[in-house]
């Protein structure tokens, strides 16, 4: 096949003819420096080896792009550090601020340390994990710092004495909660599939980092605050004697309805009530579609791709023709910037290029049109929308020349042939290829499913040349010269080679019939071969030609044909997965060859002698994906349990510390509706962190509620003082992860961990103060009263 390439830039006024030439670094090099080197090289070669009147132009470099995420992300690493010291600026102190951001970056610094010595390297997602982890990170350090300050205000001992206390007290539950977080996370680095990799860098780096924050709370952290605080006088603190007072009055007024023994058990009831409601009316919320479920949502990104397929057989100057109209579409866009035009020749690879083999599309048929958009910062849409709104006027082009139209976008994941992807199997191929073409028109009338298209070839005219042997052998002609004639006339022959001295190979002489001949049919006729006798016979009178279709390609799957029904989803919901629900109950009532079409979502058709449909792209790696992290939500609280059971010796004060997780879908479900936030497989990562988040919550309290008890305190004073006291150190903690979480809300990819962090911390922590003492209390108030 043969390749056209073009392309249009403002600056080289207009549609112009193009060469492409696309770098890709190695393994382990730095994107950043390749790019920067490419670039140095191309200036360096203007006006050298490329002439003055070569126009050069960069049409995408993924060094500029790479190196403006890290240098955004860093920038947000290092302001989520600040406002956490801002905050127990604010919260506790100058010299306890200090103690607390010297502990986050020797935190960081070490555990940057760890994750280079893991192989990672510092990208998008690596760095993603260190600001998701800000929050956890700092936790230690802060539950240690104060309570060496609550100490030092209770006034009764040297700082020196306080500081070894103060750790104690809170050394047994912190290294608990540590490993709790530990336990959540851990477990998504062995999610299999093709987002495992993508999302491994999160569990490992704020697992290593929590283990790292321990070491650092309990050794740098106490060494600090005694240097800064050794020589420095501690008053009773009259203004923190207040605080406590209030919280003490506040929690004995909200907590004692549900206390006073069985007097308080119809209130206790009715709040369990509330908070099961409160559950299901969240769930409820994916039931009504207030909350869209979707594997991985669009990224603002600053390129996407025109995809063009004419029928099969099509030749390359139609296929030029049908992508300039579109390009003339393309080119009034106001935030395109340039595109390129790539007709029977792949554009350069991509990570669309990489996963759904455009790098094989070099059929005179398939075009491609890569698409510039201007920098993000420097436009009002986002690139989906642009996509979006560009998409009717591109494929009413397309369907006026017979030809299917894509909108491709450039994905964060996951990578699949196409977002919809339906496999139609059966007993007889031609048969199974009219229960395709029926399917797709099933695709085509369902709501909002767009870049309908399948894998069946249109028939292609097909000319045999047949050697009448009998003929040729009377007048001394070898069938060899005559198969030699047509290759070369067709395919081309080198009839010798140049030699230059500014080459480093030989330079071919290929001899071939212009493009416009090869298809003029009586001028092949009339091509001469020579004979024995040396005379020169026109092929017509040796050869027979006759007609036919070339045989189409037939696409197989685990042994068994199969032909492809793809789509996507461009509308309200942007996600598959309700495409796939919609066109699944229209199958229902949809005969083919007389009997509804099996339908298959997990496994393959274990029957091949029936008309079956497997549903695989976008649904088959949601479901890999959320079937895994499920299962590791499942072990981490397997974990989490075993890890109290050992600590508190009881197998049933682990439920009630587990009691809050639930709770954690009040504050996630009505956050990702109230922001229009989809629910998404980085969502499903915040979900799970919290599970040990709060759990280090509830071991503080119930810590804390049997050490009261413990020193003679009755159980109903005891549980609110836990309340009361602890009330601080949980909510500076929990307002620490949720700025970590503020700084990456406007991620297009990571948004949706964020708003599972800020909206699950902010609801299940208000709700974890009163809810944990209460049923610890009324797990126990019967036992303490008999006591």
């Amino acid at each position: 096949s043969h390749g056209i390439g073009s392309g249009a830039s403002p600056a080289a006024g207009g549609r112009q003819p193009a060469l492409t030439l696309a770098v890709s670094k190695k393994p382990g090099e730095n994107a950043v420096e390749v790019a920067e080197g490419v670039v140095r090289r191309l200036d360096e070669l203007r006006g050298i080896v490329i002439p003055d009147a070569v126009h050069a132009s960069i049409s995408r470099n993924y060094g500029e792009t790479a190196q403006d995420k890290a240098r955004t992300l860093i920038k947000k690493l290092i302001f989520a550090t600040l406002s956490v010291i801002v905050l127990v600026l604010f919260a506790l102190g100058r010299r306890e601020a200090l103690v607390v951001g010297a502990a986050v970056i020797a935190t960081l610094a070490i555990t940057l340390f760890a994750s280079w010595a893991w192989g990672f390297t510092l990208n998008r997602v690596s760095l993603f994990a260190l600001i998701f982890s800000i929050g956890i990170l700092v936790d230690d350090a802060i539950v240690v710092v104060e309570n060496i300050h609550r100490h030092l205000q209770l006034g009764d001992k040297s700082l020196t004495e306080a500081i070894p206390a103060a750790v104690d007290e809170v050394g047994g539950p912190t290294i608990l909660a540590t490993f709790t977080v530990i336990a959540a996370l851990l477990p998504m680095a062995f999610v299999t599939g093709l987002m495992g990799p993508y999302m491994r860098p999160i569990p490992i780096n704020a697992s290593t980092g929590m283990l790292i924050s321990l070491a650092v709370a309990f050794m740098f952290t106490p060494w600090l605050y005694r240097r800064l605080f050794l020589k420095v006088e501690h008053g009773h603190g009259a203004g923190e004697d207040r605080t406590t007072a209030r919280l003490q009055a506040f929690f004995t007024r909200a907590m004692m309805p549900f206390l006073r023994g069985s007097e308080g058990k119809g209130n206790r009831l009715k709040l369990l009530a509330v908070l099961l409601t409160l559950i299901a009316l969240s769930c409820a919320l994916v039931g009504v579609r207030a909350v869209i479920l979707k594997m991985l949502p669009f990224d603002n990104k600053s390129e996407f791709q025109v995809l063009v397929d004419l029928p099969e057989g099509s030749s390359l100057e139609e296929t030029q023709r049908v992508l300039g109209a579109l390009a003339d579409v393309v080119g009034r866009i106001p935030e395109v910037t340039d595109y390129q035009l790539y007709a029977g020749a792949s554009a350069p690879i991509n990570f669309n290029g990489l996963v759904r083999q455009y790098y094989l599309r070099r059929q005179p048929w398939q075009g491609d049109i890569q698409v510039n958009l201007l920098d993000k910062h420097q436009r009002a849409r986002k690139s989906h929308e642009i996509a979006v709104s560009a998409r009717a006027a591109l494929v009413e082009i397309g369907r006026q020349s017979g030809a299917s139209v894509k909108i491709v976008e450039v994905p964060p994941g996951p990578p699949v042939l196409a977002p919809l992807v339906a496999e139609v199997y059966g007993p007889e191929y031609r048969r199974q290829q009219a229960v395709a073409q029926q399917l797709k028109g099933v695709f085509a009338a369902t709501a909002d499913v767009v870049d309908v298209d399948d894998t069946l070839e249109a028939p292609q005219e097909k000319l045999v040349v047949e050697v009448d042997r009998a003929r040729a052998a009377r007048l001394g002609v070898p069938q060899q010269a005559v198969v030699d004639t047509l290759a070369a006339a067709l395919g081309g022959e080198d009839a010798s080679y140049l030699h230059s001295d500014s080459a480093r190979y030989p330079i071919p002489v290929r001899l071939r019939l212009a493009p416009g001949d090869q298809a003029d049919l009586e001028l092949l006729k009339s091509l001469r071969v020579r004979s024995q006798s040396g005379a020169l016979v026109p092929l017509s009178d040796l050869t027979v030609i006759r007609a036919g279709q070339r045989e189409p390609a037939i696409h197989h799957k685990d042994l068994l044909p199969v032909v492809y029904v793809t789509g996507d989803v461009a509308g309200a919901t942007d996600s598959p997965l309700y495409g796939l629900a919609a066109i699944a109950a229209a199958l229902d009532h949809e005969k083919f060859e007389g009997r509804p079409l099996r339908q298959y979502l997990t496994g393959q058709p274990d029957n091949s002698y029936e008309w079956s449909l497997k549903w695989d792209g976008e649904w088959q790696v949601t479901f890999e994906t959320f079937r895994d992290m499920g299962l590791a939500y499942s072990v981490g609280l397997v974990l989490i349990y075993l890890l109290v059971v050992a600590q508190f010796r009881s197998y049933s004060v682990p439920l009630i510390i587990m009691a809050p997780i639930p709770l954690t879908i009040i504050g996630i479900l009505p956050g990702h509706a109230l922001l229009g936030q989809q629910f998404t497989a980085p969502s499903m990562i915040g979900m799970i962190a919290l599970a040990g988040i709060i759990v280090r919550n509830s071991i503080l309290l119930v810590d804390f509620i049997q050490q009261e008890v413990g020193a003679g305190k009755s159980l109903q004073q005891a549980t609110i003082a836990a309340a009361a006291v602890r009330a601080r150190p949980i909510a500076l903690t929990a307002v620490a992860a949720m700025m970590g979480g503020f700084f990456i809300l406007d991620d297009p990819i990571f948004g949706g961990l964020a708003v599972s962090l800020i909206f699950g911390l902010l609801v299940s922590t208000a709700m974890t103060l009163l809810v944990i003492p209460v049923v610890y209390y009324a797990y126990h108030y019967r036992r303490a009263e008999h006591g």
